[in-house]
């Protein structure tokens, strides 16, 4: 039992600096747009895509929650994450709908700057 309990404390761990790396990521996008480093905002916008392509191929899951999933039979939203119930059961919808507008603010404010 230990052993489980520590592998998944281990998997959370993982998660939540990925996650933590992912949402930086994110939020990132329209600062640097913003300060019209777009050289910055496209490669954070690509590291976003390749993570949504992972969980287009997981299902749109995760990978880790079906690791954490082997160490519980826990299944609430956030049992393979340190985040909060309501951040982790919505947190595709906050970060995806962030992600979509940072993406759009950065081509407005490129093209903006091309012509």
């Amino acid at each position: 039992m230990i052993h489980a309990e520590r592998r998944l404390l281990a998997v959370k761990v993982v998660h939540t600096v990925a996650w933590a790396f992912f949402a930086s990521c994110v939020v990132g996008i329209p600062i640097a747009a913003w300060s019209r480093e777009f050289g910055i905002a496209g490669i954070l916008i690509g590291l976003v895509a390749l993570e949504c392509v992972v969980l287009l191929v997981n299902e749109w899951r995760c990978p880790l929650t079906g690791v954490a999933a082997r160490y519980t039979d826990e299944r609430q939203d956030n049992f393979d994450i340190f985040l909060p119930l309501w951040l982790a059961r919505y947190n595709k919808q906050i970060f995806g709908s962030l992600y979509v507008a940072g993406s759009v603010l950065t081509a407005v404010l490129w093209l903006s700057t091309r012509r």
